[in-house]
């Protein structure tokens, strides 16, 4: 497969996740900025975020967790090699 032609998944939380990411960014919004934000607003802020912003988050992980495997497969073949019998 090629992977210039897959699409990242659309990130999604969980339901109580959401609601606690919205309970988050409300309060943050009305502690930080003293704007009352409504559920619409705060919504589409929580939206916001999700479609341009997190999926950079998202594979920067993808990409971390490759370069951690890759050492991690480095290790095994090289621990491989010295228990080769000649």
């Amino acid at each position: 497969m090629n992977r210039g032609k897959l699409r990242a998944p659309q990130l999604r939380l969980e339901a109580e996740q959401e609601q606690a990411a919205l309970r988050l960014l409300k309060d943050f919004m009305a502690e930080r900025f003293e704007l009352q934000l409504g559920s619409f607003e705060v919504q589409e802020l929580l939206d916001r975020f999700a479609r341009d912003i997190a999926p950079q988050f998202y594979n920067k992980a993808i990409f971390d967790v490759q370069a951690h495997l890759k050492d991690r497969f480095d290790s095994i073949e090289s621990d491989l090699w010295a228990l080769e019998k000649s």
